[in-house]
């Protein structure tokens, strides 16, 4: 390890608890921890530009990369088909990481991703990679966007879409066409995206890519000579992937000399920098110090900085039609930063871009401290949670049990237990959560209608007679393997379920 790596990192533990000096004055700590601040910059500064691959770009300069050089893709898949490890070899091609360093499934940041295996928050990364195109090597940019794969966390693949021109579809080798792949396929056909079919884990001794390429064709109608074949394990096909992205994906269909017209796709609140914003430009340019404005709630904000996630944040003094990046304005408030918003440039007169469909919360949960006296700070993580999950819904509550707490929806069951999770974990708060409910409508003698999602708040008044109650239904399509289908008919049906149509879909 260098002098300089060490110095960093023993400042940052100095930077990080300026109350072990000796010194009770609190100016004195103060000027104290600015200077550190300084000498960790310097330091760190020194450390990246002596110490970084021959891929590294230690200033970066986005205008040389016009809309036509550059490529907005997600990967979608099911659960468990290795869409993140083809993340990981993505981002070791490009140099983007070094090979072996960091951790595996490098974009799952988040302590309940590495835990339960899963992928949470949709997370991006901006590549830079050279590939002869049109007889001419040219260098593109390529912003990367790695989705979850389980329904409950489709709302994140929607708005990864929203800033996408294609996706890369992964399916397994072995296990073939599943329930999330085709509900994620339809997802980006419904958004017009160019669909790349991947079939991955073509290492695996019951791998049979001729029986997946059929799926695909009878499924999706893709022609079966389109699909690449790859290992994101042992890195067998990958070097046919990025080229295919380049040739096959059109380039973000912007105007550069139009008004700046920015998408809000994602954000989360850090304790220096305030809210940060992950951002699409649609249309324009931004600048940093510019002044913007929202479309939701029309206040105006100064861009304080401006960058790409290369993977981690990268300033860049700028952002251009068709890039992807994050914008730190200066917001306090999570609720500021609302999901599928428009920004524009202050004093301009621009169309709002279409947002995100809404999330349509099929569970209620309520959320009460352990200790009443809490309420003020499980508010606080609250808050800041749903600032990194939008899709999640709070009202507050209270209970003659257990005091003063939120009525929360959430899109199933997995998620609500991973929202309570990173309730504990990133905020340390203690909380006591009742049993989840479904909504339900009640019809009044009076034609009144009432939503219900607490049975607490259903009216006790003998005057008020119930004519009509109705429960959530849903019309369903369950795709599943031949040899399960007699087990979930009889499933359904104990469940009061009415089977309206019976067809195999791949033969």
């Amino acid at each position: 390890m260098s002098s300089l790596y060490r110095a960093s990192k023993a400042l940052k533990l100095c930077r990080a608890t300026p109350t072990s000096f000796s010194n009770n004055n609190y100016t004195s700590r103060l000027s104290s921890t600015c200077y550190l601040d300084s000498v960790l910059e310097w330091t760190q500064s020194a450390f990246f530009a002596t110490h970084s691959s021959h891929n590294a770009k230690p200033t970066i300069d986005l205008c040389q990369y016009s809309s036509d050089k550059i490529r907005n893709f997600s990967i979608i898949a099911h659960v468990d088909h290795g869409k993140s490890t083809l993340a990981d070899r993505l981002l070791e091609l490009t140099g983007t990481i070094r090979k072996g360093h960091g951790q595996p499934q490098y974009l799952d940041k988040l302590q309940v991703e590495r835990e339960r295996g899963i992928t949470v928050k949709a997370q991006t990364a901006t590549m830079f990679h050279k590939h002869s195109f049109l007889r001419t090597e040219t260098e593109f940019l390529m912003n990367l966007i790695d989705t979850p794969g389980h329904v409950d966390f489709s709302y994140e693949v929607s708005r990864s879409l929203a800033a996408c021109q294609g996706a890369l579809l992964v399916v397994d080798a072995a296990q073939g066409v599943q329930a999330q792949t085709v509900a994620n396929f339809y997802l980006a056909f419904e958004s017009n995206l160019t669909i790349i079919p991947v079939i991955n884990k073509i290492d695996q001794p019951t791998a049979d890519p001729d029986r997946i390429k059929a799926q695909l064709k009878s499924m999706f109608d893709l022609d079966p000579s389109e699909a690449l074949l790859t290992s994101a394990k042992t890195g067998q096909g990958l070097e046919q992937v990025l080229p295919a992205v380049i040739e096959r994906i059109p380039p973000p269909p912007g105007k550069s000399n139009s008004l700046l017209r920015m998408l809000l796709l994602d954000s989360y609140y850090d304790e220096y920098k305030g809210v940060i914003c992950h951002v699409a430009v649609v249309d324009g340019a931004l600048q940093k110090g510019e002044k913007i404005s929202s479309a939701a709630t029309g206040q105006s904000y100064e861009v304080l900085d401006v960058g790409i996630m290369h993977p981690e944040l990268i300033p860049t003094g700028m952002l251009l039609t068709g890039q992807v990046g994050y914008i730190v304005s200066g917001m306090r408030s999570t609720k500021e930063a609302r999901v599928g918003d428009t920004l524009y440039h202050t004093r301009s007169t621009v169309e709002p871009l279409p947002g995100f469909k809404p999330a349509k919360h099929m569970v209620f949960s309520g959320l009460y401290p352990a200790d009443g006296s809490d309420f003020e700070a499980l508010n606080h993580a609250i808050e800041r949670l749903t600032c990194n999950d939008a899709s999640v819904s709070v009202t507050k509550e209270s209970s003659s049990a257990l005091g003063l707490g939120f009525r929360c929806g959430f899109l199933g069951l997995l998620h609500m237990d991973v929202f309570h999770q990173r309730l504990e974990q990133e905020h340390g708060a203690h909380v006591i959560s009742t049993v989840p409910t479904v909504p339900y409508i009640f019809e009044y003698a009076d034609g009144s209608k009432k939503h219900i999602h607490n049975p607490a708040t259903l009216p006790s008044n003998p005057k008020q007679r119930v004519t009509a109650c109705w429960e959530p239904t849903v019309t369903a399509t369950i795709i599943i393997p031949s040899e399960y289908v007699g087990s979930v008919i009889t499933l359904c049906s104990e469940r009061r379920g009415e089977q309206l149509e019976h067809s195999f879909i791949d033969r």
